[in-house]
């Protein structure tokens, strides 16, 4: 009786049960982010239906959660992502409670119809869904629960308080709360998302969230040739075994290898396509901009605040101004009225992003517009800019 409460059934060591622990907490990872997210929260592949089934059957064992509550729940959060409506933004909730809370966030937006009906098309509909899986959604838990104490005994309730805890800490509050609080950014798109690092290995590649929210569609969450992401790394393993077929990947931005004398309809495109990127590329220009002039600034600065503002110029200039807050746009007021350079700088990426977001404008009179911005930051003597314009002339 000893040996069956201390090691049960398997008379397992620490050790083998640390290796179990790991590989069954995995596991989940995998079909979280390859079945949930990639595949039916976003279509980016299809997954053959015994893959399906066994995704299902286990996340219903290691975490009761309902497809097509979790779905549509992610799915609110891209289409509403940053309000007031998102279910779970440190931007409009506070980090601490997203990472601490964000199962019970999951929890409270899955009882709400309304989000269900309008997110959750497209999801499992089938006699095992409806009478197993969301009928009895805590039981999976509890048969997992029984099984591990008569495996490991006593230490088995401990792995099982992992499982359960796995996605709530790491899916909830780490990808969902830092993810949208802390990290670097390859593009800039809408919303807050960062990537947490460059190699998404322990979440399943979710750790590339702001690649993620650039392209929510793509199967393939890393963009840089240092990325890497695990979970990527499945999915062809189950293409290979017919298991998986892919639908969409994000292309990386290509450039012709000279600059091209003048833009054109194509050229168009690329840039609409890869605006993200441009922008990205933008924000960095200016910071650049920023570290060339910036001893010159501090030795100009009038005021403690003035020098505060300078210390913080980096991140003002990685923000757009429609996502700064009161206090952010005083200051990078503040920054303007010491820098001309940086106010010219801020005023020609707002003409720009103002061309992508005009969606009245034809092709043609968006290359117009396109061509007279780039005319004017080659004419203007700014370095910064100058590249900047060539760079836009590049993109293929």
């Amino acid at each position: 009786m000893y040996e069956f409460l201390t090691s049960g059934l398997t008379g397992a060591s620490i050790t083998e049960m640390v290796i179990y622990t790991l590989v069954v907490t995995h596991i989940t990872i995998v079909a979280v982010t390859v079945y949930l997210h990639r595949a039916q929260a976003h279509r980016a592949l299809e997954v053959h239906p015994a893959l399906a089934h066994f995704f299902r059957a286990w996340l219903w064992l290691t975490t009761g959660m309902s497809t097509r509550a979790w779905a549509a729940i992610h799915r609110k959060h891209h289409a509403k992502c940053e309000t007031p409506e998102d279910p779970h933004s440190p931007q409009t909730r506070g980090l601490k409670t997203v990472f601490w809370q964000g199962a019970e966030l999951y929890r409270a937006e899955s009882k709400n119809v309304e989000t269900i009906r309008k997110y959750g098309h497209g999801c499992p509909n089938d006699w095992l869904e409806t009478n197993l899986y969301e009928r009895f959604a805590w039981h999976g838990c509890a048969i997992t629960l029984f099984t591990s104490f008569a495996l490991f005994g006593f230490p088995g309730v401990s792995i099982w308080a992992i499982q359960m805890l796995w996605i709530p800490v790491l899916a909830a509050g780490v990808i969902n709360g830092i993810g949208h609080f802390w990290g670097y950014r390859n593009f800039d798109c809408p919303d807050a998302s960062r990537n947490i690092a460059p190699w998404g290995i322990l979440i399943g590649g979710e750790e590339l969230h702001n690649n993620h929210h650039t392209h929510a569609t793509s199967a393939k969450l890393s963009s840089k040739w240092y990325e890497f992401d695990i979970g990527w790394m499945y999915i062809q393993i189950f293409s290979v075994l017919g298991l998986a077929k892919v639908k969409k990947v994000a292309e990386a931005p290509k450039f012709f290898r000279r600059g091209k004398g003048a833009l054109d309809l194509a050229s168009v495109q690329a840039l609409v396509n890869h605006r993200y990127d441009v922008m990205a590329r933008y924000a960095s220009s200016m910071r650049k901009a920023f570290r060339a002039e910036a001893a010159k600034l501090y030795a100009q600065a009038k005021s403690a605040e003035e020098r505060s503002v300078l210390v913080r110029a980096k991140k003002l200039l990685s923000i757009d101004e429609s996502k700064l807050t009161a206090e952010q746009s005083a200051s990078l007021e503040t920054l303007c009225n010491q820098s001309p350079l940086i106010r010219h700088l801020i005023e020609m990426r707002r003409e720009l992003r103002e061309i992508w977001e005009k969606t009245n404008l034809t092709r043609e009179q968006m290359l117009v517009q396109l061509q007279a911005w780039c005319e004017r930051a080659e004419e203007s003597g700014n370095r910064w800019l100058h590249d900047m314009s060539m760079r836009i002339r590049r993109y293929a």
